[in-house]
């Protein structure tokens, strides 16, 4: 976990977590930020201990670390944040000694983290997806009447 905790320390990522913070500081809905990116982390090493797949720790963590780095893009410029994410990853990664494999690899799930015909893949992207989807506590959230998430999208019970 050397490489995920130099993520934690890097200038850039932590510049982009304050604007995240920034940007959502009146948002009453889910926020993106450092408990949610930590709940994916360890929901997706749950998903990868029950389904038997195996990914590193340092490329799991990585993924759900920066997978939505970028949503204050998508506020102030409209892009969308997994486009805006997968562009400011790769430098980090870089900074913090991943390979350019498995920065290739990172951003791709990155990238496809909204995309729901990667659900039921068996690697990082499909991982990603589903601890992303899962992460949200709708069942104790006090917004969840006024939020626009499909019912059949919201997590109304614990699964992980």
């Amino acid at each position: 976990m050397n490489r995920t905790n130099r993520i934690l320390q890097n200038q850039l990522f932590r510049a982009h977590l304050e604007q995240n913070r920034v940007a959502e500081a009146d948002r009453c809905f889910c926020h993106h930020d450092m408990g949610h990116f930590l709940d994916v982390a360890r929901i997706a090493r749950i998903i990868c201990l029950q389904e038997g797949i195996e990914i590193g720790e340092d490329i799991l963590y990585a993924a759900a670390l920066l997978h939505d780095i970028g949503r204050h893009i998508q506020y102030e410029e409209g892009t969308p944040h997994e486009t805006a994410s997968a562009r400011i990853a790769p430098q980090i990664l870089a900074q913090c000694d991943y390979s350019e494999w498995e920065s290739n690899y990172i951003v791709d799930a990155i990238r496809a983290h909204r995309d729901a015909s990667v659900e039921t893949e068996q690697n990082l992207r499909g991982v990603l997806y589903r601890a992303d989807k899962a992460s949200r506590a709708c069942f104790a959230c006090a917004a969840e009447k006024e939020c626009n998430w499909e019912r059949k999208k919201k997590n109304l019970l614990i699964r992980y």
